[in-house]
């Protein structure tokens, strides 16, 4: 940290308390995750340097020969962990390449579905303020009232009557299996796309534990910064030929791998971020381990126990519980909003989110939910009786909100806890200190 400490010490001094942050809480954030070393190191490389417009071997700036190296690298081994025909890693994030699909296959205006926000689905899937509300017209679905579950059947009658040209099918905050091929069925019968967000669950799909929506689906998007413990990025996945061309693009000479392509580039985007692509080479490397499958295994098994703690101990969880990564309690319940738990446990060093739960009468800015996952605490090696002690803490925490000693304690097992998996051991203890 020596050359940053001698040219901007304010910025050392921010790095250093964020580290310390991370070390000493609990990551609960289900969007969050640590990246290994050699991902951090490769961020920090002179490919941050170069500028790359075009693809591999089309490029409009010279000296990009090593630059191609790292982006094929990235791009095949996507292809090997996901069975894509076509995949593009350039796009920056996640909202950026979901534009570049709506880019690529719709017109301003044009008609689709997306999940709503509140059921759990994300701002680009329709939200009335984000590009995807404003640019297109969304028909929102939802989940049942009841059950708090997606209703197909539902889905499908809404879709027959609405007739749109894509139907988006993804997650941010549903804590329950997707069911693609379901999704594609529909799609198929209305002559719709049929594009999946999996930023969420990439990381467990490309371990095998959950459908691969890349095999049925026209278009799939995803971050690589979650489950899949990557840089923050993203990439689109995609099959080479539109199988419907003829109804939504029939004077294109492009098949559907060309039509997303020229939407990242130049459509949306100028030259890439080539550290980061070659870091997601690193990520997507390290994802084909074998090692990596019992990760993101251990990721569900972390989930569940959590969840099954947190329910014990009398919070209600949306759909009472999960089978992803990720759940959402309901702590409006116990008589405190979202804003105010999530403000709650910053104080003791259990990071999470403050979020909607489905047919919420709150505002989405102090909701009556938290949403909460594992790939963190996971990769911190922790397993099923850390998260029993984690969501004790937690609901300790909730439930005796106004007690300052009681609270005093939480924050107390939660460092002690902390202590016995420390963030990045190999660093040198310089690094963290001031």
């Amino acid at each position: 940290m020596h050359y940053l400490r001698d040219v901007d010490p304010e910025i050392e001094a921010s790095v250093k308390n964020e580290a310390n942050r991370a070390r000493g809480g609990l990551e609960l954030i289900p969007s969050e995750n640590f990246t290994s070393l050699a991902v951090m190191q490769v961020m920090g490389s002179v490919f941050t340097n170069k500028y790359s417009e075009g693809y591999p071997g089309k490029r409009y700036y010279g000296g990009n020969e090593f630059v191609d190296v790292a982006e094929t690298l990235a791009i095949e081994r996507a292809k090997k962990l996901f069975n894509a025909e076509h995949v593009n890693v350039q796009p920056l994030s996640g909202s950026p390449a979901n534009q570049a699909v709506f880019f690529a296959l719709l017109n301003l205006g044009d008609t689709y579905m997306g999940m709503d926000l509140a059921c759990g689905g994300h701002l680009t899937h329709g939200c009335p303020v984000n590009f995807s509300g404003k640019h297109y017209k969304c028909i929102p679905y939802g989940v049942d009232k009841e059950t708090e579950l997606l209703d197909y059947d539902a889905i499908k009658k809404q879709a027959i009557k609405s007739k749109p040209k894509l139907i988006l099918s993804g997650l941010t905050a549903y804590p329950r299996e997707l069911d693609f091929d379901a999704f594609q069925e529909i799609a198929e019968e209305v002559g719709a796309y049929h594009f999946a967000d999996i930023a969420h669950i990439a990381g467990i799909v490309a371990a095998g534990l959950h459908p691969n929506p890349v095999e049925v689906c026209d278009v799939v998007s995803t971050t690589t910064h979650k489950t899949l413990r990557g840089p923050r990025g993203a990439m689109i996945m995609c099959k080479e030929e539109d199988r419907l061309r003829d109804i939504h693009h029939p004077d294109s000479k492009k098949n559907l791998a060309q039509l997303i392509d020229s939407a990242v580039f130049p459509g949306l985007q100028g030259g890439p971020h080539d550290h980061v692509n070659a870091a997601k080479a690193v990520a997507f490397h390290e994802a084909l381990q074998p090692e990596y499958k019992v990760y993101a295994s251990q990721i569900l098994k972390n989930a569940k126990a959590l969840a099954d703690e947190l329910m014990s101990q009398g919070l209600r969880l949306v759909t009472d519980g999960t089978e992803n990564h990720l759940m959402v309690v309901d702590v409006w319940e116990k008589g405190i909003t979202g804003k105010d738990a999530q403000n709650l446990l910053d104080e003791v060093g259990i990071f999470l989110n403050k979020n909607t739960i489905p047919f919420d009468e709150r505002s989405p800015f102090n909701p009556s939910g938290v949403r909460l996952g594992t790939p963190a605490l996971t990769t911190r090696g922790m397993k099923e009786s850390e998260m029993k002690e984690v969501g004790s803490l937690m609901a300790r925490a909730l439930l005796k909100k106004d007690d300052k000693t009681a609270l005093a304690k939480v924050k107390e097992g939660v460092s002690e806890l902390c202590s016995q998996f420390p963030l990045y051991p190999e660093l040198p203890d310089g690094y963290f200190k001031q």
